[in-house]
């Protein structure tokens, strides 16, 4: 199966030839953990979980590797506030994070990095830097020089001119061009180490590019996260790497767009954030992973009432055919072993550009099919079997759980009972057994 994902770096759409034979390396832009994740921030998550799923559904080993960003100014600046270390707010922040990882269904990482864990790479790689010429030190302070590298702004399409014109003032005379970044703060506030220009903390851009090489080894097949990233974090990464490394970290760049909350972008500086485990707790991983998903990744996703309450919906239609498909096999004393489910569509959607909302549209097809064959007397349990694992299959790619009714004895008969007195329309008893079912989750 050919495999296409528009890539950033070429600005089109780009087959995806791996690096290894049957394996894809990603890397994936993880949280700076100085606060709770909002829905915004779980839309890459669900993202390339999503997409890992879907290239190992289709046999690939893939390596996905997202950091924990556990250096920087607001986690100095929360607990200086708090009086304790960084480390206790970095602690409490990941646990909290990887517990909304875990309400949504992802799968555990290959690597989950902590940039403090890279320190030693991290200040052996500018020194690097500034020894190949592309980095300079200034009175503690390092930066990068943009001028060392050629097609600065290629990933965001940015012309360096314009850059320079738009570029703000800033109170640090100390570069050589404004657009030159830091890659050494120079400070004697929170957390700091000692390296060749004094004590201090790297900034922000490098510490992607050491992880990935430390881990990986060098150039990966994809690099993604957020479009607030592509400029500049990714774009600075490049840089680097094309100094360090002459490569550009990825052959593959992928970004997915913003979660939308009514028509503004959902982030902290516009405070109209709602937070991941508060939306998780009141509308469930699954509506929350079938929102995200129903939509492009490259497009923005709306985050409304009633947009949720639509993802509610369908995902309750879901779940009853799902429901019934499992009752019924058991029912029969059948087998939900299939050898072949039928994704092929299902498949072909998201190996195009990684269109979920058209695989979705072929789990709908499948469900209208389940509907269908369920109404059948007799039905054919044959057909009945293969739909289930189709569904079941499409369902453990896109990272939907569902609890399989499990069919004792005990609720066999009380569903036998139940379906007679509906036939004999003797409601008010075929109610009080369709609530032991619905507790059951029979029906």
């Amino acid at each position: 199966m050919e495999i296409k994902f528009f890539n950033s770096l070429s600005n089109q759409v780009d087959k995806l030839v791996p690096i290894k034979d049957n394996e894809v390396s990603i890397y994936c832009c993880g949280p700076t953990v100085y606060g709770d994740a909002h829905v915004g921030n779980i839309r890459p998550v669900i993202v390339f979980d999503t997409l890992r799923r879907f290239l190992e559904a289709v046999g690939y080993n893939v390596k996905l590797v997202s950091n924990f960003t556990d250096v920087d100014d607001k986690i100095i600046n929360k607990a200086l506030e708090e009086g304790v270390t960084e480390q206790v707010i970095t602690d409490r922040y990941i646990k909290a994070y990887k517990d909304v990882l875990t309400s949504l269904h992802v799968k555990e990482h290959y690597k989950n990095p902590r940039v403090t864990e890279y320190m030693d790479q991290i200040i052996n790689y500018i020194d690097e830097l500034v020894k190949l010429g592309a980095a300079y030190e200034v009175d503690g302070d390092v930066f990068f020089r943009i001028s060392a590298i050629k097609d600065y702004g290629e990933l965001s399409n940015a012309k360096v001119d314009d850059l320079v014109v738009g570029a703000r003032i800033e109170e640090n005379s100390k570069k050589e061009s404004p657009l030159d970044f830091c890659l050494w703060k120079k400070t004697n506030v929170g957390i700091q180490w000692d390296s060749p220009w004094g004590k201090g903390r790297p900034g922000w851009h490098t510490e992607c590019c050491v992880m990935i090489n430390s881990i990986f080894g060098g150039e990966i097949d994809i690099h993604g996260g957020g479009f607030d990233l592509k400029f500049p974090h990714h774009e600075n990464e490049i840089a680097q790497a094309k100094a360090h490394d002459k490569n550009k970290i990825a052959k593959m760049w992928i970004h997915n767009g913003f979660v939308n909350f009514g028509n503004e972008k959902m982030s902290k500086s516009l405070g109209n954030v709602v937070l991941a485990k508060d939306a998780i707790a009141k509308y469930g991983g699954n509506v929350m992973r079938l929102l995200i998903l129903s939509t492009h990744y490259r497009a923005p996703v709306s985050f409304t009432e009633e947009s949720v309450q639509s993802t509610v919906n369908e995902l309750e239609k879901i779940k009853k055919a799902y429901n019934q498909l499992a009752v019924a096999i058991q029912l029969n004393h059948a087998s939900f072993k299939v050898e072949k489910p039928d994704m092929n569509v299902f498949l072909t959607a998201l190996a195009d550009d990684f269109n979920t909302s058209n695989a979705i549209a072929a789990l709908f097809e499948k469900v209208k099919e389940a509907n269908v064959e369920l109404r059948k007397n007799p039905l054919d349990l044959g057909k009945i079997t293969e739909i289930f694992g189709s569904l079941q299959s499409m369902l453990d790619v896109l990272g939907i759980e569902f609890e399989r009714p499990i069919l004792t004895p005990d609720l066999e008969n009380i569903y036998r009972n139940y379906l007679n007195l509906k036939k004999e329309k003797r409601f008010e008893e075929s109610d009080k057994l369709r609530e032991v079912l619905m507790k059951n989750n029979i029906i």
